[in-house]
């Protein structure tokens, strides 16, 4: 970023702030704009921020910031990727911190990134990363378990993606009825999945199935997770069962979000876990083919006001 000398008053650093002001209330800005001397009285455009947006990366800097013989500032990250070479004037960059620019940083307070997506959040400079990593308006990642599919957006968007790019199945309602037909069983690869998407109480669902190794065992399972943040997914249980021949397994528990990835979800046996053997077990005749019929329903949680004892309203 270059910056016109003639239209940019430093400020000293000694008139904005003293020991206390740095760890007490907000402090004033680091460059104070003139007016271009061309007549039309057009305030300087520089920021603040635009003095800690790395040149290269053009992301946010945080300390360490590093800085050249001639002033010229970038991140840590880029300092290793330009071979310890200026970007703006090529000469060595060394070992030199801008300790002033950090200090500024200090004072600083900034919106969240996601304002523009609904939050109203204000936050001090070094405290607003940590805060949008776990924003409750940053967006979803897709669900989709298939592939490393890097699509992101809002809940509306992920389901038209899921339904028009990755052809997934989308129903309605909060129960359902699956048959799971695999013709050979004994060739068990994490690779082995399917993906429904129920719609129901005004929200959707991602109902997951899928085969891989549990330690040397192969495994079967199946789990929910809700299109939503966590305390959200909270306010909804599922059940899944699974049966034949006189025997059944029952599982019950609250969804898991779509934060969570469909991997930590897995890994955590959160959900039905059905061994090969009792899957074939259940499918029944000779055992050489899986024919699992996995049934469910959603159901939203409400507290009795009275009693307080839990409703279980209808699907709507």
């Amino acid at each position: 970023m270059k910056m016109d000398p003639e239209n940019m008053e430093i400020v000293p650093p000694s008139d904005l702030m003293d020991d206390d002001e740095i760890h007490g209330r907000p402090r004033q800005l680091f460059t104070v704009p003139k007016p271009h001397n061309n007549g039309n009285n057009i305030p300087g455009t520089t920021s603040v921020h635009e003095l800690l947006e790395c040149p290269v990366c053009t992301n946010s800097m945080y300390p360490p910031i590093h800085q050249c013989h001639n002033g010229h500032t970038l991140c840590s990250t880029c300092k290793t990727r330009v071979h310890n070479r200026c970007p703006t004037c090529r000469q060595e960059l060394g070992d030199i911190r801008c300790l002033a620019l950090e200090k500024v940083a200090e004072s600083l307070e900034l919106p969240c990134k996601y304002c523009s997506l609904g939050c109203p959040e204000i936050f001090p400079y070094y405290s607003k990363l940590k805060h949008e990593a776990v924003c409750n308006f940053r967006p979803y990642n897709c669900p989709y378990a298939g592939s490393d599919c890097s699509v992101v957006g809002d809940i509306p968007f992920l389901v038209a993606h899921l339904r028009d790019d990755h052809k997934v199945d989308m129903h309605s309602g909060c129960t359902f009825n699956h048959r799971y037909v695999k013709s050979n069983p004994r060739e068990v690869e994490n690779a082995t999945w399917m993906l429904t998407v129920f719609h129901c109480f005004g929200q959707y669902f991602c109902l997951h199935f899928e085969a891989f190794q549990l330690g040397m065992a192969p495994v079967y399972m199946a789990f929910l997770r809700f299109m939503g943040d966590e305390t959200e997914a909270r306010n909804y249980t599922y059940s899944l069962e699974v049966g034949g021949n006189g025997r059944k397994i029952i599982w019950e528990g609250n969804p898991r979000s779509i934060r969570d990835s469909h991997k930590k979800v897995r890994d955590s046996h959160d959900g039905l876990i059905i061994q090969r053997n009792m899957a074939l077990f259940f499918s029944g005749g000779d055992r050489k083919e899986l024919k699992l019929r996995v049934t469910g329903r959603i159901w939203k949680e409400q507290q009795n006001p009275e009693g307080g004892a839990c409703i279980i309203p209808l699907c709507s």
